[in-house]
């Protein structure tokens, strides 16, 4: 479609490929962790094995798209002001790398590696824009907090020549059965950057169905997908605000909380508390828009999927990216076959 071919950088379980393929557009992650790359590979993804860094655009010269989500832990605002101290560090790194500086060896001597990683997709970018070849379409995406990072990462662009959008998108607002937050930028070489319209209801704690606009469709609930022979509640595995008695709970006809790498460990009751069986690894997969029958594989399943982008906003992100004239297909539900009244 529109002759697009996508590499993407930390590409984990491949959301991000999985919408490209569902665009018509080629792709190919770059992948470190063997267990995620057998994930891929199972699910017929492109996958090169490795590290990012030991790789450059010249090695796929055929992709016109970059995509990825580096990881941003490091930039916290939590803690003893580390976060604030790394996104220093990333504002310097970027301007002297916007200079054509090699700051390779800094930021391998740097106190987290993962402040260097960041910065690997402007690497990419820049190198492509100095071999004649840049890049059509940028797409990073990781937790809110990396937003800031975003934010210098797009001063750099700009001045490169790109249109650039960022910000904040609620995946609930997407169709996804989730209320998980992406900071999210994107960046085009022609025409002007934007971010993807909501095509659903924000989610609002305590409110009667769902805020925002009440011409969308309500939120995704966790009932739609799963379809398990009864309602159910799902309650947190961890306390709310420093209470571990406060646990989280939501029901099944409201999304699911951000789904992590530990969400096995929630419960799942009745209404009455009684004790159900708890999700499995297809279902909290379903919870993250991936299919039911995904073939998932290796060690540490939830966490692979924990560690997604959902593949139905990252659809949304690329349509808009790309500027394609694409209505992602309605969301499917009843993934797992247990449906209620049965």
């Amino acid at each position: 479609m529109g002759g697009y071919g996508l590499i993407d950088l930390f590409a984990g379980v491949g959301g991000l490929d999985i919408a490209a393929r569902s665009l018509g557009v080629p792709a190919v992650g770059i992948e470190w962790d063997k267990d995620v790359c057998a994930t891929r590979r199972a699910a017929g993804l492109a996958t090169v094995e490795g590290d990012v860094r030991t790789f450059s655009p010249a090695d796929f010269p055929h992709a016109n798209v970059l995509a990825g989500g580096p990881p941003c832990q490091t930039f916290s605002i939590a803690g003893q002001g580390v976060g604030r101290r790394a996104l220093e560090g990333v504002q310097h790194f970027a301007r002297r790398m916007a200079n054509r500086e090699d700051v390779s060896v800094c930021l391998a001597g740097t106190d987290d590696p993962r402040t260097g990683l960041v910065l690997e997709p402007l690497r990419w970018v820049l190198a492509a824009v100095d071999a004649g070849r840049p890049y059509e379409s940028v797409v990073l995406e990781q937790v809110p907090t990396a937003l800031p990072v975003w934010e210098t990462v797009g001063k750099v662009l700009l001045a490169e020549g790109y249109s650039v959008v960022h910000g904040v998108l609620n995946a609930e607002e997407f169709g996804v059965p989730q209320t998980r937050r992406r900071a999210v930028l994107i960046a085009r070489r022609r025409g002007v950057a934007v971010l993807p319209q909501s095509t659903h209801r924000r989610y609002r704690k305590y409110v009667s169905g769902s805020g925002g606009d009440l011409a969308l469709p309500q939120c995704v609930s966790m009932g739609e997908v799963l379809k398990r022979d009864r309602p159910f509640v799902l309650v947190s595995n961890y306390g709310s605000f420093g209470d571990p008695a406060a646990r989280g709970r939501r029901t099944s006809d409201q999304p699911a909380p951000t789904v992590t790498g530990k969400i096995n460990r929630n419960r799942v009751v009745t209404a009455e508390g009684i004790d159900l069986d708890r999700l499995t690894a297809a279902e909290a997969g379903c919870l993250q828009g991936f299919p039911s029958s995904h073939p998932w594989a290796g060690k540490g399943i939830f966490q692979q999927i924990g560690n997604a982008m959902p593949p139905r906003l990252a659809e949304h992100v690329l349509t808009a990216a790309l500027a394609l004239d694409h209505e992602p297909a309605p969301v499917r539900t009843g993934g797992v076959g247990r449906l209620f009244g049965r």
